[in-house]
């Protein structure tokens, strides 16, 4: 007497299909690294890193897609570099009024 499974028996349904990645949430990692690291620009990507994050986080919570920790990455180094530009900025500023404030003897 031989066993033969029946054809239905070892039946397993396919595994879901994976969830989508988010692409702002991609776009906002690499502004937020560019933000850091290109310089004079850096400012106004980081301001468009946290932007496009912020919004990419909402639509990760909303539509359940991938890529929560890309955007959160994305508004991390968008902070940083935003923050890092406007000191520099501020500095330069400061710089240029003590120097035109200067009088000699």
């Amino acid at each position: 007497m031989s066993y033969e499974p029946n054809e239905y028996q070892n039946y397993y349904p396919p595994p879901p299909p994976p969830a989508p990645m988010n692409g702002k949430s991609i776009a906002g990692f690499v502004l937020g690294i560019l933000s850091i690291v290109v310089p004079y620009i850096g400012f106004l990507l980081g301001i468009v890193a946290i932007i496009l994050s912020a919004i990419s986080l909402k639509e990760i919570r909303i539509r359940y897609e991938q890529g929560r920790g890309l955007a959160i990455a994305g508004l991390v180094c968008g902070i940083v570099g935003t923050l890092i530009y406007a000191i520099l900025i501020l500095l330069f500023l400061l710089f240029v009024y003590a120097a035109s404030s200067y009088t000699p003897y």
